[in-house]
């Protein structure tokens, strides 16, 4: 594990820490400005899905949603992780007739639905999970989409050499302010191109998408038609369950949230959300053993805009089911622990800028 990391979070049981998760975190606003940071806001890391916002852009640039007329709920889904419901399949079957292509084009592979009641009902209905049910399905119809409108090959659209993956890679090192040679670049779950950059960077990037003032026209326009169909669509980011629909949902577009897998977990805070003059605002954090089991990044998220003062009374007892603290109960309920995020915001590091970050 990297000395970098700091504790971040932990389990105690009969008055002593019985576990400890470490991690860092990152919040910078759209001046590039460190507002608060724990552990090293330099280290690299992959976003995994927390990319998919900024994999869209080039899509939405190039007027594809405009070209096929893409309600705002299909435009949301394409920047989610579903949960592959049939509500959520039955919008990306919308898509894709829209666009004249089927599921068998996907190239993200055949996942179970991430709700397991979901997984359940298919199982009882007699059902296999298709590509559809992918959580990545609505991002891979959208780059075949692009694909097909540029007269593209749709067969290779995964390759990290085809014109639509570099056209992805552009526009994410862009919004965080890096060049492309800047950002390393895997393979992701779903096969297409994973980016992983400072945390620094991944914040700034969505404190940019959040209050897109330094780009231009066209730029600018997508950032804002993304940020408005995930916050006016909640439930196609994620599903009804799941911790980014629901903190989005509790926000009243006040912030945008976006799960990467292996403990990445964004946020991104609307200008004016803190005050009448404060810009738009970027929250990146990572765990570093993963948070498999997913109860750090919501506990931490919501501890983080607490502190800051973005979630009141009522909001904290809607989300109360994921932290910031949370009861540790036996087989027979009853309570023998808690889980609190152990962390608290302070701004006596020195401030890091857009140049520091840069690697």
């Amino acid at each position: 594990m990297s000395s970098k990391y700091k504790p971040i979070f932990e389990v105690t049981r009969g008055g002593i820490v019985e576990s400890t998760h470490y991690g860092n975190f990152v919040v910078v606003d759209s001046n590039g400005r460190t507002l608060y940071s724990h552990g090293d806001p330099r280290e690299v890391t992959f976003l995994r899905s927390s990319s998919k916002p900024f994999q869209v852009i080039p899509f939405i640039e190039a007027k594809g949603d405009q070209y096929y007329h893409f309600t705002s709920e299909e435009l949301a889904i394409t920047c989610g992780s579903h949960d592959g419901s049939d509500i959520h399949v039955k919008v990306i079957e919308d898509i894709q007739k829209k666009v004249g292509i089927t599921e068998g084009d996907l190239l993200c592979g055949v996942q179970p639905p991430l709700d397991e009641s979901v997984a359940e009902q298919l199982k009882n209905r007699g059902e296999f999970p298709t590509p559809n049910r992918h959580n990545c399905s609505g991002k891979h119809t959208a780059m075949i989409a692009l694909a097909a409108m540029k007269n593209l090959s749709i067969s290779t659209y995964i390759n990290v050499d085809h014109p639509i993956q570099k056209l992805i890679l552009e526009a994410f090192a862009g919004m965080c302010k890096l060049q492309p040679s800047q950002v390393i670049v895997g393979i992701d779950g779903c096969s297409v191109p994973a980016f992983a950059v400072p945390m620094y960077n991944a914040a700034f990037a969505y404190a940019r998408l959040c209050d897109p003032k330094d780009f231009g026209e066209n730029r600018s326009a997508a950032c804002k038609r993304i940020t408005t169909a995930m916050l006016t669509n909640p439930i196609m980011v994620a599903g009804p369950k799941r911790f980014d629909t629901r903190l989005m949902q509790v926000g009243k577009k006040r912030f945008l949230a976006k799960t990467g897998a292996e403990g990445f977990f964004s946020i991104g805070i609307m200008p004016r959300a803190l005050d009448v003059d404060s810009p738009g605002i970027g929250i990146a954090i990572k765990i570093s053993d993963g948070d498999q089991k997913n109860r750090v990044r919501p506990a931490l998220a919501i501890e983080i805009l607490r502190q800051m003062n973005l979630l009141n009374e009522e909001d904290l007892e809607a989300l109360s089911e994921f932290g910031p603290n949370l009861n540790i109960t036996n087989w027979r309920n009853k309570i023998v622990g808690d889980s609190n995020a152990t962390i608290q915001l302070t701004t006596e590091e020195e401030p890091l800028s857009v140049r520091e970050s840069s690697w």
